[in-house]
């Protein structure tokens, strides 16, 4: 086995295991649930899950997708989330390697895989990602490269502005909305979620972020109502195509961004 490939096995190993921490986050934040006591257990009958039942992915597989116990049915959102945490280790790894960018961007990364599920299932950001999100990511500011210029460091004006037009951008947008409509069209873990990108990133990534989700985020909901046929009054969360928009930042930014502007004949130097 080559260096690389042992690497690359145990980058993704590890983001699985790190993805089944996270399917702790996702059940237990929104009940208010301690993320550390007690050990895990079966939601259904209570029994106490074995290590060996807990391996990322596998384990799913081989209890054919119930508990042990009780037989009652797991979600497959646990090998979903385990597999879909160690992929973005793994392309983290390839785009960044074994530096401080690549930690800061994969625990980035985990957090937004948290923040995905929690909003599909309840229709809420907790707090206790974004908030503490914002302030971790304006203090890795100063040793994390900008993924828009990586032979750069983001510094802390670039993530403090990011901050600024994250948050500030969707409350000015969610306040027209309210004015326009006298509802309330956006909820403030949105802002507070995307400010927390505009953390991590930098400025430049939330006009890009916005863009795509709303664009990504229109189409879904579109071909939703058309399937629905009858209620046009939807509802879909906006987080995940926020984190969606923030992913591809992360891997594809400065391409799109290049390819766009050169669309303008003004491609940057």
């Amino acid at each position: 086995m080559t260096p690389l490939l042992f690497w690359s096995f145990m980058v993704f190993l590890v983001g699985s295991v790190v993805g089944s921490f996270m399917n702790v986050c996702i059940y237990r934040l929104p009940r208010s649930q301690s993320i550390v006591f007690p050990p895990s257990s079966c939601p259904r009958c209570g029994s106490r899950i074995p290590w060996y039942d807990n391996i990322p992915i596998f384990g799913f597989l081989l209890l054919g997708g119930k508990c042990r116990f009780c037989k009652g049915k797991i979600s497959p959102r646990y090998p979903v989330v385990e597999l879909l945490t160690g992929l973005l280790a793994l392309l983290l790894f390839f785009k960044f390697q074994f530096t401080a960018t690549f930690f800061a961007m994969f625990l980035f990364c985990a957090a937004l895989v948290v923040v995905t599920f929690i909003d599909l299932e309840h229709r809420i950001i907790p707090d206790e990602i974004s908030l503490p999100g914002i302030v971790l990511g304006f203090i890795l500011s100063f040793f994390v490269s900008n993924p828009y210029r990586p032979d750069e460091i983001l510094g802390w004006k670039e993530s403090l502005t990011g901050i600024v037009a994250g948050g500030g951008s969707l409350l000015l947008v969610a306040y027209g909305y309210q004015l326009a409509t006298r509802k309330e069209g956006m909820g403030g873990g949105d802002i507070k979620l995307l400010a927390m990108m505009g953390a991590f990133l930098g400025w430049r990534a939330v006009p890009f972020i916005i863009f795509l989700s709303s664009l990504v985020g229109s189409g879904v909901g579109i071909s939703l109502m058309l399937a629905r046929h009858k209620d046009s009054r939807l509802s879909i969360p906006f987080g995940p195509f926020l984190a969606f928009g923030a992913f591809m930042f992360i891997f594809f930014g400065r391409q799109i961004i290049d390819w766009y502007l050169g669309l303008g004949g003004n491609p940057r130097g």
